[in-house]
């Protein structure tokens, strides 16, 4: 049989191995959106520790639930003799508990509750009875992990994470899982023998983003343009109806997150809180504060801080590679018919817009672009940026800021093209206008660096020489890199 490999996740291998090694009781948790891998790293890098596992059952009452947690209870530590199913949770977890005080010898052991978020019915105390658990017996283990992994985003972030009943500050770790890095994704893609250049690697990221379960879709001997027309546009396809189970899955009122996720695809440089509240008929409140902090959580959303400006200026943008593409090009093409991607990725639609995807993911590798530069040790601000005069009256608009402590700010101009990109008299005087605008407007003093990230070469010639300070290309992106937060 295959060993099951972990591809990146070095991060989080190196917390969970933290949380083994120590001589303290821990109380883990482990959230992100579905299908981005959370249990199959918990079962893969945990499983010689792993001394109970139980996962939670979707849509069954409390009876159920309890009948086959007892199941897993018989079979796992009581070496399969027969248990009677408790009469509650707090029953159940007082068994759980003498049952586990005959396994706490030796490693570390961990008890690992899956879709913890499933196991709370209506009516089941489930949520009390597990903090009775730890509070009263299981954070006294100093042999003892549990990890509480789940999907439901906002159940996690609002019952775990910020608990402010009896799990309040009880965590020792959490851990957000998010999508792959591009170096992660041709990692993956390379262990299952889908062997693409990093143009088409980054074409299908723009598709798929970096969830490994729908990368697993990706078949070796096919370009990024035929994975995508199969796994996307074929009534058949793994992510052919993915969109519509995709937010129902993680969040509860689920018409207002993708109210939010419609409004920021439709404006791709991102909506302030007050302008998504007026376009959406949101409440001002604590409702959507909430609601906007489980879309970032959960990485589909990104909030950035406008050059000079403060947090409460935020502006939001949509940062799904998946979302982004099916309200762009999936929703109104659902024939299902074969070759449907493999037409609309050669319009000038997808041309406009996939130097737009590709802005988004620079966005979000910006950790690589930082170590490019050689500014990986400075602290800086990221945004981006937009005169507020109009083109005719001499505005401009900077795809990325990188505002650096060091007194200098990288302008940072970003193109995604397949053959290398030439700078003409016309682009190099753009160019120069938006230097000149942004220092008018910014009224900095700091020293300016254009900074030109690429899908390819530039083109040197007398108009890049002399006005381009950097150039980035794409292999930088695939570099390995500490991610931040």
């Amino acid at each position: 049989m295959k060993e099951e490999v972990i591809i990146g996740r070095e991060e989080e291998k190196y917390l969970l191995d933290n949380v083994i090694a120590n001589n303290r009781a821990d109380l883990v948790a482990v959230y992100g959106r579905r299908r981005i891998g959370k249990t199959y790293l918990i079962r893969t890098h945990l499983k010689k520790n792993i001394a109970f596992e139980f996962s939670g059952i979707h849509n069954v009452d409390t009876g159920v639930q309890l009948a086959n947690f007892a199941k897993a209870l018989q079979q796992q530590l009581n070496k399969g003799k027969q248990l009677d199913v408790p009469t509650d949770w707090f029953a159940a977890f007082d068994l759980t508990a003498k049952l586990l005080q005959k396994q706490l010898q030796g490693k570390k052991k961990v008890v690992f509750l899956d879709e913890f978020p499933w196991m709370q019915t209506h009516k089941s105390n489930f949520l009390a009875a597990f903090e009775q658990f730890w509070n009263s017996w299981a954070c006294r283990q100093n042999n003892l992990a549990v990890v509480l992994c789940g999907s439901a985003a906002s159940w996690m972030i609002q019952n775990v994470v910020r608990n402010k009943g009896g799990l309040h500050n009880r965590l020792t770790q959490k851990i957000a899982l998010r999508p792959f890095t591009l170096y992660e994704t041709e990692l993956f893609l390379k262990n299952r023998k889908v062997l693409l250049n990093r143009y088409q690697v980054t074409q299908l990221y723009m598709a798929l983003g970096g969830v490994p379960h729908y990368l697993e879709q990706a078949r070796p001997g096919l370009s990024a343009a035929q994975i995508i027309d199969s796994v996307c546009f074929s009534k058949n396809g793994f992510l052919y109806n993915e969109f519509g189970d995709l937010y129902k899955a993680l969040f509860d009122h689920t018409d207002r997150h993708i109210k939010v996720i419609r409004a920021l695809a439709a404006k791709p440089m991102g909506l302030t809180r007050n302008e998504l509240i007026k376009v959406c008929r949101l409440q001002s409140g604590g409702s959507t504060t909430g609601m906007l902090e489980e879309l970032a959580a959960s990485g589909f959303i990104t909030a950035y801080v406008p050059v000079g400006k403060k947090i409460k200026d935020s502006i939001y943008k949509l940062t799904d590679e998946y979302s982004l593409f099916y309200l762009k090009f999936m929703e109104n093409n659902r024939l299902g018919s074969k070759g449907t991607w493999l037409r609309l990725s050669d319009t000038p639609i997808w041309k406009s817009w996939s130097g737009l995807s590709f802005e988004n993911i620079c966005m979000q590798h910006i950790p690589a672009i930082k170590r490019a530069l050689g500014i990986s040790g400075i602290y800086s601000d990221t945004a981006i940026w937009k005169s507020k005069w109009n083109t005719a009256k001499g505005g401009a608009q900077i795809d990325l800021v990188i505002d650096r402590r060091d007194n200098c700010i990288n302008l940072c101009e970003i193109k995604f093209y397949e053959t290398a990109f030439t700078i003409d008299k016309k682009y190099a005087a753009a160019l120069q206008q938006k230097k000149a605008v942004f220092k008018k407007e910014i009224k900095t003093r700091k020293h300016l660096f254009i900074t030109f990230i690429s899908s390819t070469e530039l083109q040197h010639n007398q108009h890049s020489i002399g006005l381009v300070d950097h150039l980035i290309t794409l292999d930088t992106l695939f570099m390995p890199w500490h991610k931040e937060g």
